[in-house]
């Protein structure tokens, strides 16, 4: 996103994870030589304790490689033609949703319990899992299901995930003013 948005003669530390898009667990950091000392000076316990094995290492770069490849550059254009498509949906509906341009998709509701009894529907009646995000990992009253479509959903599945969730938003009577970003 910084680089989209021309930012990147600000970033002092690019902070990245492996996990879902890359297919691996574990994260990095890429910066200057002199920051990384300073971590590995004071936070010996993070950097040791999260260390990467050959392994996991190995299947990063592969995946990396991949994602840097043609096959993988229109992958990387349908998963973000996805998360478009689910942002302008849902916000059709009147869905509050938060769209900071990245592929994720926050749809608030603003309350732990629906949260989850929305989570729950979700799977039991329409078996969507989504994530429930509440508090402490968001601040209270901004409580939301947090969905990542990747570019093999296909416009079945998005259809089949917006329906359940007009339904359910609307037999919870919850609200559906939408958010600035």
């Amino acid at each position: 996103m910084a680089e989209r948005d021309g930012l990147m003669g600000r970033i002092d530390i690019i902070n990245g994870t492996l996990a879902k898009a890359y297919g691996v667990m574990g994260g990095y950091i890429a910066t200057t030589a002199k920051m990384v000392d300073a971590i590995r000076s004071y936070a010996p316990g993070f950097i040791f304790t999260t260390s990467l094995s050959p392994t996991i290492a190995a299947g990063a770069a592969a995946s990396v490689r991949h994602l840097k490849s043609e096959d993988g550059q229109v992958l990387r254009e349908r998963h973000q033609e996805q998360a478009k498509v689910l942002k302008m949906r849902l916000k059709g509906l009147g869905l509050p949703i938060i769209d900071h341009g990245s592929h994720i998709v926050p749809v608030i509701v603003g309350d732990p319990v629906h949260t989850k009894a929305l989570s729950d529907m979700l799977l039991d009646g329409f078996g969507i899992y989504v994530q429930p995000i509440n508090f402490p990992t968001v601040p209270r009253g901004t409580e939301r299901l947090r969905f990542t479509p990747s570019p093999v959903h296909g416009p079945g599945e998005v259809d089949a995930l917006v329906h359940a969730l007009d339904d359910l938003w609307s037999q919870c009577a919850l609200n559906r003013a939408e958010l600035s970003a």
